[in-house]
Parts: structure tokens; sequence; C-alpha cells
């Protein structure tokens, strides 16, 4: 019986469904809101309500002003408690968050509250983490009691038993939180400060400006409310949102508020016609302001996806080198036992008066490359298991730099691109006019290159030309030279290649960028490891990554 269950779960992967079921389920929720909503709200209340709010478009703005300022005091409330973190980071990352859970089903957007801050403001996660589940749970908690003081006997009928264990499990998450922030202000007192009475009237403040958006929406629907009224139906809207499955907690919002309404002796038609225009208007404003914080301050929620501008070549010079430093020029190979040998002896002995060291990292073949190398001159570096085009290309930079080379350029060992060519790549670098040197194929001369591999080429440099802020003709040339300095701070962060990341790193740099014309030859032994799915899929994160990393 076990193994039948086990196979069930198998089959169906409830993990993998487990995204598209949560989904789907609001989604439903959605339309069964829907069609609830239709159903019993007062059209003509609504059309009036809507109609006074449009005829004052200024009193709509302050409207406006008085719920943003109660997320203002919330950024200034976080801001506070993390000196590191700016105002306008706290402010960006509230309302991104704010802006996510309009669209997202259960709340979701909450984590790209921290995420926004650990990007833009470089906070370490756990700060970020323990602060936003403090200071969350704390607006519940202040909520909640603010309901119960504006009309005790009203919110309890309302709310009931669900209402109080929703309380309970704020204030255990408010108490989680805040031994979390005493912990980690132990470890580094400087990280952030404790919550103290500043944070509790910054955010009691923040909801009594959302109560006055309630109070003048319901105006607008002919309901006058009290102030505490106002606070009250607005604690009882928010509560409600802690289980709220659908995007923007729609259909929730509105029972619960039609409930507080009613409670207060109000037509729940004219009252769901209040709901309406009051979530109407926080929905509008929270996906507005949402979308404008998702790319401001930079570099955004999503991050960085150019090189900044502040950033770029022409900023750093290289330094002199040795008389009697070598040039290494070294190829990564991977089971190429029949070309590896024709490359070897096409290397030139020496380059502007410097001799040639030439070495090869074998990355794992399973064929008789390390031998054929070997046989032809070469120092051999031999690695137990393949580890990529990347990781070779490192190990060949470090033993570079090791050795104290003049320059260090390097080549694939498939005959496709000339080592009797490796002169026309490191000039630049000897003589000082350049740091990091590239072959481009479509400056010089190309044989039989396949016209998806060229259109491909193509499409690639350009993407990478937009994103580098500079012109590149060949971003995926394998045929690169470094000076010194250069391949002493350069890094590669991805094993399986090496092109468009090391490129980035080093215009980031300020190094000095230079391409020069190279023939090139597309291979007829071997076959190439590049596929153009398994590329995309592996670079594309890199060089996020890339682009995003300090």
């Amino acid at each position: 019986m076990m193994n039948k269950i086990h196979n069930f779960v198998s089959l169906f992967n409830f993990r993998r469904l487990s995204k598209p079921i949560g989904i789907l389920l609001a989604l439903l929720v959605c339309l069964v809101a829907l069609f609830w909503v239709l159903q019993e709200v007062d059209r003509e209340s609504l059309s009036r309500s809507w109609s006074a709010a449009l005829d004052d478009p200024f009193l709509v703005f302050l409207v406006a002003i008085a719920f943003a300022s109660a997320f203002f005091l919330r950024a200034f409330a976080w801001k506070t408690i993390i000196p590191r973190l700016s105002f306008g980071q706290s402010l960006a990352a509230i309302h991104l968050s704010l802006g996510a859970n309009h669209v997202l089903p259960l709340r979701l957007g909450e984590p790209l509250r921290v995420v926004s801050v650990v990007r833009r403001a470089r906070i370490p996660i756990e700060t970020a983490t323990a602060s936003t589940i403090t200071l969350r749970s704390a607006d519940i908690v202040t909520v909640v009691c603010l309901g119960c003081l504006a009309a005790p006997g009203a919110f309890i009928e309302v709310v009931g038993y669900w209402g109080f264990a929703a309380l309970a499990l704020a204030l255990a998450l408010c108490t989680f939180g805040f031994l979390w922030m005493r912990k980690l202000q132990k470890i580094n007192p400087l990280a952030m400060d404790l919550p103290g009475p500043l944070v509790f009237f910054l955010t009691a403040f923040a909801w009594f400006a959302e109560a006055a958006v309630i109070w003048q929406c319901a105006r607008w629907s002919g309901i006058e409310l009290t102030p505490s009224e106002a606070l009250f139906v607005t604690a009882v809207a928010v509560a409600s949102q802690i289980v709220a499955i659908a995007p923007s907690g729609f259909g929730t919002y509105e029972a619960a508020s039609v409930a507080a309404y009613a409670i207060l002796g109000h037509d729940p038609g004219v009252a769901l016609a209040a709901a309406l225009i009051t979530h109407a208007l926080k929905t509008a404003y929270s996906l507005l302001s949402g979308g404008i914080f998702t790319f401001f301050p930079k570099p955004g929620a999503l991050g960085h996806f150019r090189l900044m501008k502040h950033l770029g070549p022409n900023e750093i010079s290289a330094n002199e080198v040795l008389p009697q430093s070598p040039v290494l020029f070294f190829m990564p190979a991977l089971n190429e036992e029949e070309t590896v040998e024709s490359c070897i002896k096409r290397c030139p002995e020496s380059v502007s008066g410097r001799s040639v060291e030439i070495l090869v990292i074998d990355d794992g073949s399973t064929d008789r490359t390390a031998q054929r190398a070997k046989e032809a001159g070469a120092k051999v570096i031999s690695l137990p298991v393949c580890g990529g085009l990347g990781a070779a290309v490192r190990i060949g930079l470090e033993y570079g730099v090791e050795i104290g080379a003049a320059a260090i350029a390097f080549c694939d060992a498939d005959e496709e691109y000339p080592p009797d060519e490796l002169e026309n790549l490191i000039e630049p670098i000897l003589s000082n006019g350049a740091d990091y040197v590239v072959g481009s194929r479509f400056l010089g001369t190309i044989k039989h290159m396949r016209p998806h591999r060229r259109f491909g080429n193509k499409v690639l440099t350009l993407v990478l030309s937009v994103i580098a802020r500079r012109r590149i003709t060949d971003g995926q040339s394998g045929y690169r030279a470094f000076s010194y300095e250069a391949a002493a701070n350069t890094e590669i962060i991805h094993d399986f290649n090496y092109a468009q990341v090391l490129t980035l790193d080093l215009l980031a740099k300020g190094y000095r960028y230079l391409e020069v014309p190279i023939s090139y030859k597309f291979r007829t032994k071997g076959d190439s490891f590049v596929k153009l799915g398994g590329y995309l899929r592996k670079v594309v994160p890199a060089v996020y990554r890339e682009l995003n990393t300090t």
C-alpha cells in the first residue's frame, strides 16, 4: 500500500505542481469573489461614488497623498533601525512589496522587500529578513490593537476567534523577529538598532493615514464615519488580508469591509460600493508606485542589465614588465588529439623579442590530447575531470600570473584560430596600448563559418555591445590576450564559459579594451562543445550575475 502511495506521489510530482495549483486556486478565488461582488453591489451607489470622486480630482489627489504618507512613515521607521539603509531604498522596497502583493496571491510580494534592500543597499540578508519580520508583524499587532480600542465590542464580533488567533501569530512573529534582531545586533552593533518608541509611533500614525483614506471613500459613497469608526473599518479590512488568497486580497478585503460597515449599521450594498472604490484607489496607487520603484533607485529590483555608466575603459594603464619576462600562450583542450600538436607547432618561439612559453590545459580529455601536447614540446596541466572552458581559462591566467608573464594569451586547440598570429594580439599589450585584446573574426577573414553560427554570433555580440556600452565586433572569440595586471585582476565566475563575463569584468574594472583582426577557419576535425540551448541556459545567468556582483 505504501509503495502505491509513493508511486502516486512520484507520478504527479506534487512539488512541481504546487506553484501552478496555487496560481489556479488564487484565480478561482478571484472569479468567485468577482461573481459575489457583481451580485451584491449596489450599482447605483457605486456609480454615485465614482462620480463623486471624479468630480473632485484634487481631493482624489489628497487621498492618494494620505495613502502614500502611510508608507513614507513605514519607510522612515525601517531606516531608523538600519542605519546603512537610505530612505529612498527603504521606500522603494516597501512599495515594491506593496505592488507585488496586488499582483501575486498569498502575499508573495513580501519577500521582494528583503530582496530589494539586499540588492540595492547591500544589506545582509539576515538583517533585512529579521527587520522585515519584526516590522511587518508589529504592523499587524498595532492595527489590531487600534481596532480594539476604536470599537472593542464591534471588533470582537467581526473578527471572532480567528482574529485573535491571527493576533497571537503576529505577536509570536514579532517576538521572534525582535530576538533575532537583538542577536544580530550583539554580533555587529553598527549593523542595526533595535526598534524603540519612535518606530511604534510611526507605525501607529501610518494606520491613521490609511484610516483617512477609508473615511473619505466612505463619504463619496454617502456614508458618514467618525474617525474612530474609520480606524475600526481599516483594522478589520487589514486583519482579513492576513488570510487573503487572491491577488490584492480581492474579495476578502471587500467582504471584511462590508462586515465592518454592517456592524456599524450601514447598508451592505452601499458599503460594498465604498469598499470597492477604496480598494480600487489603493490598488491603482500600489501598482503605479510598485512599477516605478521596480527600477528606481538603481540598480532596481531586478538588478543591472548593463554596465554602470561611471565604469568604463581607458582608466587603467599597464605597468612596465621585466625585460626577461616571457609571453605565456596557453590552449584549453578537451579531446583534441587530432589538432593539438599542429596548433603547438604553429606557435612562434618569440614575439617582440620575448620568448613564448606554451601551455596546454588538458580539461579532462579521455583521448591522447595530453600525450600529443607533451610530444610537441608544450607544458601540460592535466585536470582529472572536465571542469569547463571557463575553469580552464581561469587556470591558464593564474599560471601566467604565477610565472610573471609580460603578457598572456590563449586560443582554442582546434585549429580554428591561428596561433601564428600571436604577435598581432600581443603587440598592443607589450607596447602599453591596451590591457585586454580580443582577436575579432569579423574584422579579419572567415572561412566556412556556418550561417546559423554567424547569425548567432552577430546577435549575441550585439547584445553584449548594448550591455557593455561600447562597440564590440566579436563577443565570442576564442583568441584573447591580457596584460599581467588584467590577468591578475580578472574574475571568471562561470566554469562553463568565459567570453562575456570576462569582457564585462575587465571593462567594469576600467581596463583598456582593443580588438584586432584575425583569420578564422571553421574546424574540420572534432566537434564543438557549444550548443545554443545549453550556452544560453548557462551563460545568460552568469552575465546577469557578473553585472550584479560587487
